[in-house]
């Protein structure tokens, strides 16, 4: 089995996401892979009925990052943390999207070989109708899938 060449971590920002986002990066570094990290984003535009929509039913979830410049901020912190942790080349992007599509469209997009995702997903009555990221991006991504644990 050869090592990972490329690494894609997802983040919202949370501070359990970025306990993942520092996972990967140990991972990437030790393996001499390309760490991708991703936030989804909705675009923040009030005309938009599917935005607010999905921003009712989020509500204040860190679940889904609403606009760009909070994606871009989001990313360049946890490019700071996998430096951090050991990951040598880094690349970020902020996607317009859910977090698993974004996610499973990053993987693909980068010809990744391991997708990291943090274990804490959507709780009660939001968890069961919006799915949890870390089970829908394992049971649909086509490459290996790490589920850190990040909660205490």
């Amino acid at each position: 089995m050869t090592a990972y060449r490329t690494v894609v971590v997802g983040t919202d920002g949370s501070e359990s996401s970025l306990r993942a986002v520092a996972r990967a990066g140990a991972l990437a570094g030790a393996c001499g892979a390309t760490l991708v990290i991703a936030c989804a984003y909705l675009p923040t535009d009030p005309d938009d009925r599917d935005v607010r929509g999905a921003a009712d039913v989020l509500k204040d979830e860190a679940y889904q990052v609403m606009g760009s410049s909070p994606a871009e901020e989001t990313v360049r912190t946890a490019h700071e943390r996998a430096s951090g942790a050991g990951a040598g080349d880094v690349r970020t992007v902020a996607v317009v999207g859910s977090p698993v599509e974004a996610l499973l469209d990053v993987v693909k997009r980068e010809s990744a070989d391991l997708l990291v995702v943090g274990n804490r997903g959507l709780a009660g009555i939001k968890g069961r109708l919006l799915g949890s990221v870390p089970a829908d991006a394992t049971r649909r991504s086509a490459v290996d899938v790490l589920v850190v644990h990040t909660t205490d």
